[in-house]
């Protein structure tokens, strides 16, 4: 393959990364697309008109805005022994929302974003649900994806954080600054909070997946209104969450 062929690969995996972004402050309509990947419109549009004409994305023409194709939802059916091996982390979300009567999610680290790959609700008539299954976020937004950005070690947040920058301003209190605070105390505490950083009524708790030596690639995370997360009540998601993933950890 040629350099430019390469090239155009790496280029359409943004516009979709993009797209799948759409629903949490993400870019969806062509100037959106073609500015936060850094092409011309006349250079995206061909390339998003190659991945329509494919069904890995759809057009909506009354809204004039890209959405995910029903391809790329087939081609993520396919079960791989990978996906197999998340379902102790599953089973996990499901109890603590069950034992905390949370909004409680399961975030997969995919480069520089989070990526929401199982959500469990609880039984409150009252819910957070800030991000849905399949929608990303970029490493640093929410507690969940702080907690894996945490996880890095600190170089890897410092090259990540300078990536994020120009899309920051999409956020309600977001700043790298911020995030490196987040992401200080997280590594202190051993869990990431977010005190309405990326909502401004939403609490997050987000705890990375530690498993052997390596980089953890899956965090736990509860989201709920922020008048309900009093100090004793973190306190008791805290144990909640540690005991589960400790749990799921026995059972992969």
């Amino acid at each position: 393959m040629t350099q430019d062929g390469t090239q155009a690969i790496r280029r359409a995996a943004e516009m979709l990364r993009c797209i799948a972004r759409a629903s949490d402050a993400g870019a969806s309509t062509l100037r959106e697309i073609s500015e936060t990947v850094g092409l011309s419109r006349s250079t995206a549009h061909r390339i998003l008109k190659c991945l329509t004409d494919e069904g890995l994305v759809a057009y909506d023409s009354a809204t004039r805005r890209y959405e995910i194709g029903m391809l790329s939802y087939e081609l993520g059916l396919a079960v791989t022994d990978r996906a197999l091996g998340m379902v102790p982390l599953t089973a996990a979300a499901d109890r603590i929302a069950l034992r905390a009567n949370v909004t409680t999610y399961l975030m997969r680290r995919s480069g520089i974003e989070a990526v929401c790959v199982h959500k469990a609700e609880g039984r409150a008539l009252i819910r957070a649900i800030p991000v849905e299954v399949g929608q990303r976020r970029l490493l640093g937004v929410g507690a969940g994806a702080t907690a894996l950005l945490a996880a890095m070690g600190d170089e890897a947040v410092e090259r990540v954080l300078s990536s994020v920058e120009p899309q920051l301003h999409r956020y309600n209190d977001l700043t790298t600054e911020s995030i490196r605070t987040a992401v200080t105390q997280a590594n202190l505490d051993g869990f990431a909070e977010s005190h309405g950083r990326a909502y401004a009524s939403v609490y997050g708790l987000g705890m990375a997946v530690r498993s052997g030596t390596d980089i953890p690639s899956f965090a736990l995370s509860i989201a709920v209104h922020a008048p309900e997360a009093t100090p004793e009540r973190i306190a008791d998601w805290k144990a909640i969450i540690a005991e589960e993933a400790a749990t799921a950890l026995r059972d992969r």
